[in-house]
């Protein structure tokens, strides 16, 4: 495979970051405008999680499957049909009158995310085939990436400082419109050698596993776990889970080859890659509606707040890229975890009137935990397989932090919900409410969330239901700090003992470069160019 001409391969650069951009835009722009969006649409709690996670259901499940296709049938295809996806979602959700409209529009969205995230990177690989100077190009493309995450809070608090909710989808709209018009020139198409096809029995019983998981842990965060719905959900996942596992053991084209979880540096990598991301987006998802319902900031005054988070991995990712084949994995990664861990704690006496002064170094200190997590995990999980396998192992790390990007909401929004409205009754009691009020409350706070009960006009007994209502959510997030920071602290324990330095594994005979290369140097994103050329 020749190079590029060095035109084509800047034009290659520009597709690949806008693409990546489109794709992770509306992960924190919807994420920061939920309070916006629940007073609009009247949503309750578990419908707001469905925000969230409509969007990122069908980008976990279906992304190992967009690389295969776009392996199979040319990855300028997949890719301008993301994009396709991608501005067809923000329009439907643009046009919503409805949350259930909203769901649509997000799942389209997802769609287009789970097609644009491994072609943009296998577009790269294509046209850079040196495995050193792609490296250039894939931290630019990391970059973009982070970009989409820590400006997204950003445009979203602009666009409802003047309009209405609807109009933070806007954006992608001509970005996607723009960059398919360019791709249908600049962009050549690629496939890669070899017989590999698409793996439907296990593609339909892993996106079966997954949706079933989600669906479950929200409705029995917002109902009950013994309603039978919820059992039949948390039943069909198991199942569809074992499922999966028996067809590829025994497919011969796995979507997921499961001999990669004898390393026991993937495994943990893996691991830590759901934890990290379900607690990352979880997180997001409740302190925007800490900001939004307890503090009553405007979604701009809470985007500059969630941007202390996002901003420093952004700023941090190409030094901590560096140290990946510096610094053990066993240090480096345990490390973040920890550092994430203490923020978490520290973020636990949290009040309705904490400053943004005291804050800022919290939602910081988070920041720069996740930074020494999220860059090499994926490609210590890449080094730690045979070379035949890093693509897979690169795409199978991505498809399960964007699991736990999943469940984060689900598990977060139920314990979340599930505390306050428990804790509710007790503080209206507190406040002086009489028990006439207690009881109304509590019925409207059962049957539309904790969000609903900010909308019952109560007369005279409004400002102290509000007051009890903040110190009930505060209890709700509160729970969600400690949960989530024990399970990172499990993730470091898990590093610490299942994760080694990375081993240089050499390419077969005459596959050129070590591929490996960029990838341990440049992070997570590097190691992900697996997905292109190498197959």
């Amino acid at each position: 495979m020749g190079t590029a001409p060095q035109e084509r391969r800047a034009a290659t650069l520009v597709m690949a970051c806008i693409g990546v951009f489109v794709a992770y835009l509306p992960v924190t722009t919807v994420s920061a405008s939920l309070p916006a969006i629940q007073r609009a649409l009247h949503a309750s709690t578990s419908q707001l999680s469905w925000v969230s996670d409509a969007f990122v259901l069908p980008m976990a499940a279906l992304i190992l499957t967009a690389g295969v296709f776009g392996d199979v049938h040319g990855r300028k295809k997949v890719y301008q049909a993301g994009l396709a996806l991608s501005s067809l979602g923000a329009l439907v959700a643009l046009c919503a009158q409805s949350v259930q409209v909203v769901w649509a529009g997000q799942a389209l969205a997802g769609l287009g995310s789970a097609a644009l995230l491994p072609t943009t990177l296998a577009l790269i690989s294509h046209a850079v085939p040196d495995p050193r100077e792609r490296g250039r190009f894939i931290g630019l493309w990391a970059t973009s990436l982070t970009a989409a995450l820590a400006l997204g809070p950003v445009i979203a608090g602009t666009v409802l400082d003047h309009f209405a909710w609807r109009w933070i989808y806007l954006l992608a709209l001509p970005a996607s419109l723009l960059a398919m018009a360019f791709a249908a020139k600049l962009l050549t198409d690629s496939r890669a050698p070899g017989t590999r096809r698409l793996d439907w029995p296990g593609q339909i019983t892993a996106a079966l596993a997954i949706t079933a998981l989600v669906y479950g842990i929200i409705e029995g965060g917002a109902e009950s776990f013994t309603d039978v719905k919820v059992m039949v959900a948390l039943s069909t996942a198991a199942v569809a889970a074992v499922g999966f596992v028996l067809i590829e053991r025994r497919s011969s084209s796995p979507m997921l080859d499961l001999t990669l979880f004898r390393s026991p540096a993937f495994t943990a990598t893996t691991l830590i890659a759901m934890i990290s991301f379900l607690g990352l987006i979880g997180f997001f998802f409740a302190l925007s509606l800490y900001f939004g319902m307890v503090q009553r900031l405007s979604t701009l005054d809470a985007a500059w707040r969630l941007l202390m988070v996002t901003s420093v991995p952004l700023l941090l990712g190409a030094p901590v890229g560096r140290l990946v084949h510096r610094v053990s994995p066993r240090v480096l990664i345990p490390g973040g975890l920890l550092v994430t861990t203490a923020a978490l704690l520290t973020l636990t006496d949290l009040g309705a009137h904490t400053s943004f002064g005291s804050m800022a170094w919290r939602l910081a200190l988070l920041g720069l935990g996740l930074a020494f997590v999220i860059t090499p995990m994926t490609a210590t999980a890449v080094s730690a397989v045979p070379f035949p396998q890093a693509s897979m192992a690169a795409a199978g790390n991505n498809a399960f932090r964007q699991v736990g990007a999943a469940l984060g909401p689900a598990v977060l929004g139920a314990l979340l919900s599930t505390k306050a409205v428990d804790a509710l009754p007790g503080h209206l009691t507190d406040a002086g409410v009489t028990e006439r009020t207690v009881q109304q409350v509590r019925t409207v706070a059962e049957h539309g969330g904790i969000g609903a009960v900010a909308g019952v006009d109560l007369g005279a007994d409004t400002p102290r239901v509000l007051g009890a209502l903040s110190d009930a959510f505060l209890d709700g997030l509160h729970l969600c700090l400690i949960v989530s920071a024990v399970l990172t602290l499990l993730a470091a324990v898990l590093g610490v003992l299942m994760l080694r330095r990375p081993q240089h594994t050499a390419p077969p005979a005459g596959a050129g470069p070590r591929q490996e290369v960029p990838a341990q140097r440049h992070g997570g994103a590097a190691s992900l160019a697996g997905n292109g050329a190498e197959r």
